[in-house]
């Protein structure tokens, strides 16, 4: 025999009010989302951009026939690194080439879309509450 109590009087232990509370929750503050889409946008362009001319000043700063091991201190490639990154990031922030700009676009489309799946199961969920608690 089995413990659970399953019968048509059963209700989960669960509540449906808590979920549904999450989801608005979730969607409570529309500003700190645009604010997080934006920067995450930002930042991935920063760090495309800064690995870009990274790759590009290694590719292009060998002299031919030079002797790169004398010419570089201990440090130095990490100290590029780190300029590069500097300069994607300064890049973006003055309007980069337009990639964050696209990244956003797409993500709220993206949340405006799970936005409406979102409040149509929170519509559903407190539907199903008012039906349950009469």
């Amino acid at each position: 025999m089995s413990s659970f109590p399953i019968g048509p009087n059963f209700a989960p232990t669960f509540s449906l009010d808590s979920q549904a509370n999450k989801l608005v929750r979730q969607t409570a503050s529309p500003e700190k989302e645009n604010a997080k889409i934006e920067k995450s946008a930002k930042d991935f362009e920063s760090l495309l951009l800064g690995g870009w001319l990274q790759q590009a000043e290694q590719s292009f700063a060998k002299l031919p026939g030079g002797d790169d091991e004398e010419d570089a201190d201990a440090g130095s490639g990490e100290l590029q690194g780190i300029a590069m990154q500097s300069l994607g990031t300064a890049l973006t922030e003055a309007g980069g080439i337009g990639l964050a700009r696209m990244i956003a676009k797409q993500l709220h489309k993206a949340e405006g879309s799970a936005e409406g799946a979102s409040s149509g199961v929170a519509a559903k969920a407190s539907e199903a509450l008012s039906t349950r608690s009469q």
